[in-house]
């Protein structure tokens, strides 16, 4: 099941995806396992899952992790934060060799594809990792970003899926999840 994910310039080529692992980072016994579960991806959680006081060791553990949970060739995602300053800890963090998408969640507009984008491509430089080779898949949580969707699956080269996060799109419009 090995795969290779190609940089931007390369043909476009979508991964085919037909099971994705929610892994919460913080728990090791979780991440230790994961690699067993036969997931054609595997995204390790720095968001939601992760309480807040846990989150810089996950971090630290990232890179550890996405060796783990990759070992049998599944994709490796990482999900990060949205607030600013965890976001630009989660980057520094996730743009390492072996992160194959982020997982960008509570995604509104292109603008935000964007800058994170940016982000990413100064880190791959700065650590000579190939360009463009971390791609995106956005979370739709809100009735807002519905209105974007168009604008937002093109915002980036980058940007390969994007799905509906449902319990906090069923939150934003009062809905029991």
């Amino acid at each position: 099941m090995k795969h290779t994910v190609p940089a931007l310039d390369s043909p476009i080529s979508v991964p085919r995806w037909r099971s994705l692992l929610f892994v919460p980072s913080h728990v090791p016994r979780f991440v230790g396992a994961a690699h067993e579960r036969g997931a054609d991806g595997i995204i390790l959680d720095l968001e939601d899952s992760v309480p807040q006081d846990q989150k810089d060791e996950s971090r630290r553990q990232l890179s550890a992790s996405v060796t783990k949970v990759g070992r049998k060739g599944a994709y490796v995602l990482v999900r990060v934060n949205r607030g600013l300053r965890a976001l630009a800890a989660d980057l520094d963090s996730a743009v390492i060799a072996g992160v194959d998408a982020l997982v960008l969640p509570k995604t509104a507009s292109a603008e935000w594809v964007s800058e994170i984008a940016n982000a990413v491509s100064e880190l791959e430089r700065e650590r000579n990792l190939a360009q463009g080779r971390i791609r995106f898949v956005a979370q739709i949580e809100t009735p807002g970003a519905l209105q974007s969707l168009s604008a937002i699956a093109s915002a980036h080269p980058r940007m390969i899926a994007m799905a509906l996060g449902p319990e906090d799109f069923s939150a934003s419009v009062g809905g029991a999840p």
